[in-house]
């Protein structure tokens, strides 16, 4: 009586977690993190082309946190998908997530925040299917920010973790 029952639950809460209709940017600017979220959270599972051009495609490829967390948003979900069925088409290729923090903070406790990042981003492309030998989890702390000004703006560009492909692609 209780396999019915689970299964039962475990549809419902399927059902419930469907996912938004397609969003279609037409930006040429640098994507900023929200633009990068739009991204990520379109909904729509991606096409072999779109999949292909996640390794050349800056805007593809960072994680935004924020400030003092390493909680990957389920609003990455989609290009978090999105990069592990691009590795799962490519099991050759390996990539380097590379965590990182804004300025404030010791350069320790930076090292430790950026090095928890791109675990948790490890982790997130890990339970989709991307083996550990893909994949390498180093940290740069508040070493190379994005941004160089000293306000929340440039804070915010630079807690990210970013997915990099090897140059010789």
């Amino acid at each position: 009586m209780q396999k019915p029952l689970a299964i039962l639950s475990l549809s419902a809460l399927l059902a419930a977690c469907s996912s938004a209709p397609p969003v279609t940017t037409s930006s040429a600017a640098a994507p900023t993190p929200s633009a990068v979220s739009n991204q990520a959270s379109a909904g729509a599972k991606p096409v072999m082309s779109d999949v292909n051009s996640l390794a050349s495609d800056p805007g593809k490829r960072s994680v935004y946190f924020p400030y003092d967390n390493f909680s990957v948003d389920a609003k990455y979900e989609q290009l978090l998908n999105a990069h592990a069925s691009y590795l799962a088409h490519d099991p050759a290729s390996r990539i380097t997530l590379q965590g990182s923090t804004d300025e404030r903070g010791s350069s320790e406790y930076n090292l430790a925040l950026g090095q928890k990042r791109a675990e948790a981003v490890r982790k997130s492309l890990n339970l989709r299917g991307t083996p550990d030998k893909q994949m390498e989890a180093i940290s740069y702390g508040k070493e190379r920010p994005k941004a160089t000004c000293h306000d929340e703006s440039c804070w915010q560009e630079n807690r990210r973790t970013d997915i990099v492909y090897p140059a010789n692609r």
